[in-house]
C-alpha cells in the first residue's frame, strides 16, 4: 500500500484520499468475508448439535434394545447380535468424542457448561503437546527459583512467592487436564488425585506465617523443591521419549500424556527412573516425619504443620503405592507370558 510504504515522508491530501478510497473495498470484502463465515458457523452449530442429538437417540435405544434382548432366551442368534449392539456403540463412542459432551464436576464449577470439546484432532494434539510444554517450562522455572531460594533469597516473602508460583501452577494443570480428559486423554486414578493435594499442599505453604518451626522446616522444603522439579524434568524427557516411540508403534494413544509416576508403558525403555521416584516417595514421608516433630516440639502452634505432615503423608501413600501396584503387576504379568 503506497501510505504504508511512504511512512515518515511528505504526502499530499490526494494520494490518502485514493489510499482511503482503496480500503474502502478491501473493507466490503472484509463484511462480505465475515458474514460468510457466520453462516458457516452458524450451519455448523446446527448440524453438530442434531448430530449430537441424534447419537444420543441411537444410544438410548440401543441400550433398551440391549437389555430387552438380555430377557430372551440364549441363542447363536442373540449373541451375534449383543456383538453387534456392543461395537454400534464403540462407533457411536468414537463419533462422538469430536461432539459437546457435559464437563466433569470440577470442570462446571470453573467454566460451567461451555462445551470444550476441540473440533479437530489437530486442535486436540496442539493443546495436548501445549500441556505438555507448559509442564517442562514451570518445572524448569520452579527449580531455578528453588535453587535461588536455597542460596540467594533466603527471605519468608520470597518463599511464600515461590509456594503461591506453585499453586498457580497444580491449580493451572488440574483445569487443563480436565479438559484433556474431556477430549480424550486418558489420566486416571492418583494422578489426577495427586495435583488437587499438591493444591492444598502449596496453599497452605503460601499462609504459613515466618515463625521458629517455619525456618526449623524451611532448609528440607527447599531441598526437597529441587529434587522435586529435577526429577520432574527427567521424567518429562524420558516419558515423552516413550510415548513418542510407542505411539509410532500404535500401542499408545495418541492423546496418552506424561504423568508424575510410573506407568506400565516405562517398562518398554529403561527403568532407570524407577530409583529417583522412590526416592523422592520417601522423602515425601520423611518431610511428613520432620514436619510432625516440629510440631510436638512447639506444641502445634500452627495448625499448617500438622496439615502440611497429613498432605506429604498423604503424597507419599498415594504416590508409593500406586507405583508398586504398577511394578508388581507388570512383573505378574511378565511371569504369565514366560509361563505360556
Amino acid at each position: 500500500m503506497e501510505v504504508a510504504q511512504r511512512i515518515g515522508q511528505t504526502i499530499s491530501f490526494e494520494t490518502c484520499q485514493e489510499e482511503w478510497n482503496a480500503l474502502a473495498g478491501d473493507y466490503e470484502k472484509c463484511l462480505d468475508k465475515n458474514k460468510e463465515y457466520r453462516k458457516t458457523a452458524e450451519s455448523y452449530h446446527s448440524q453438530r448439535n442434531a448430530c449430537k442429538s441424534q447419537i444420543d437417540r441411537q444410544m438410548k435405544k440401543l441400550k433398551i434394545l440391549k437389555e430387552s434382548l438380555k430377557k430372551t432366551s440364549s441363542s447363536s442368534e442373540k449373541k451375534d447380535l449383543l456383538e453387534k449392539i456392543d461395537e454400534r456403540k464403540r462407533s457411536l463412542d468414537e463419533i462422538g468424542k469430536f461432539l459437546p459432551r457435559k464437563n466433569g464436576f470440577y470442570l462446571r464449577l470453573i467454566v460451567g457448561q461451555v462445551n470444550m470439546i476441540l473440533d479437530s484432532t489437530a486442535d486436540k494434539f496442539r493443546y495436548k503437546d501445549e500441556y505438555e510444554k507448559f509442564k517442562l517450562y514451570c518445572s524448569v522455572t520452579t527449580l531455578g527459583f528453588a535453587v535461588a531460594l536455597v542460596f540467594f533469597l533466603n527471605h519468608r516473602v520470597f518463599d511464600a512467592m515461590f509456594s503461591f508460583v506453585l499453586l498457580w501452577y497444580y491449580c493451572t494443570l488440574t483445569v487443563r487436564e480436565s479438559i484433556l480428559i474431556v477430549n480424550g486423554s486418558r489420566i486416571k486414578g492418583w494422578w489426577v488425585m495427586h495435583h488437587y493435594v499438591s493444591v492444598l499442599l502449596s496453599g497452605t505453604n503460601v499462609i504459613w506465617g515466618d515463625n521458629e518451626a517455619y525456618r526449623e522446616f524451611r532448609p528440607v522444603l527447599m531441598t526437597f523443591s529441587i529434587y522435586q522439579s529435577l526429577v520432574q524434568v527427567m521424567q518429562y524427557y524420558y516419558q515423552s521419549g516413550c510415548l513418542y516411540r510407542l505411539r509410532a508403534l500404535g500401542e499408545r494413544h495418541d492423546m496418552d500424556l506424561t504423568v508424575e509416576g510410573f506407568q506400565s508403558w516405562m517398562w518398554r525403555g529403561l527403568t532407570f527412573l524407577l530409583p529417583f521416584l522412590f526416592f523422592g516417595h520417601l522423602w515425601q514421608l520423611y518431610n511428613a516425619y520432620t514436619l510432625m516433630t516440629i510440631g510436638i516440639k512447639y506444641n502445634f502452634n500452627e495448625w499448617q504443620v500438622p496439615a502440611l505432615a497429613l498432605l506429604f503423608f498423604t503424597l507419599f501413600c498415594g504416590n508409593f503405592f500406586t507405583t508398586i501396584n504398577v511394578v508388581v503387576q507388570k512383573q505378574k504379568k511378565r511371569i504369565k507370558t514366560k509361563e505360556q
